[in-house]
């Protein structure tokens, strides 16, 4: 596997999952709650990535309402709204070249843990990764571990084993992330992301379908190591 890497740390929203429907919704309903005026459509997509009190705190809500605006969110969605959510259309393909080629996957992304694993396993994509829900990696729900590079530490640790790791993600948090523990990250231009903010960020590269992504990961020369 020289010229391939050993562990790939995949985002999930804007990544392997059109997320925004159920995120948009209950980011609506935790304004409304809170009587705040809700920020506008392309403003709101922008939650879908950050971690949320980060988003809260930018938009509108003052620093002594972040955590009862965070709690409304998860009111509704974790009710159901994470599941308004679908796997983009390529992704199971590109997972299972990935694997076929024997690379390990794992899932690193800012929503706290129980949501993803209840989200990766909703979709069928632990069946892509080698410990199932084991190896999907996200923030805690009291804030302890919330950051990207959070994440990023999270995951390394736990698959200590790894000799060349890329991360693949759809924004600027993604590439930061990684790059706080020298690890390098592919965008994916499906997701999130402004124009231009992944290569801005400093994405190794920047790719516009899943089956490019598994070109990248499967044929380039090695992205770390």
């Amino acid at each position: 596997m020289s010229a391939r890497d050993d562990l790939v740390l995949l985002d999930l929203d804007g990544t392997l999952t059109d997320s925004a429907p159920g995120i948009l919704a209950s980011v609506r309903h935790a304004y409304d709650v809170l009587r705040l005026p809700v920020p506008a459509d392309p403003v709101l997509r922008g939650f879908v990535g950050p971690p949320l009190g980060e988003s809260f705190a930018a938009h509108g809500v003052p620093r002594d309402l972040v955590a009862d605006a965070v709690a409304a969110y998860r009111d509704v969605y974790t009710a159901g709204n994470l599941l308004d959510n679908a796997v983009y259309p390529g992704i199971p393909e590109c997972l299972t070249a990935l694997r076929g080629a024997g690379l390990r996957l794992a899932v690193a992304t800012s929503k706290p843990e129980p949501m993803a694993r209840r989200i990766v396993g909703h979709f069928g994509l632990d069946a892509h990764l080698d410990r199932g829900l084991d190896d999907v990696f996200g923030a805690t729900l009291d804030g302890s571990r919330s950051t990207k590079a959070d994440v990023v530490a999270h995951a390394l640790a736990s698959l200590a084993a790894a000799r060349r790791v890329v991360m693949v993600g759809d924004r600027e948090h993604d590439v930061l992330g990684a790059a706080a523990h020298g690890v390098p990250c592919v965008g994916v231009a499906w997701g999130y992301a402004r124009p231009g903010e992944l290569a801005a960020a400093g994405a190794t590269a920047v790719v516009g379908t899943p089956t490019e992504l598994a070109t990248v990961l499967l044929h380039r020369a090695p992205l770390a190591g």
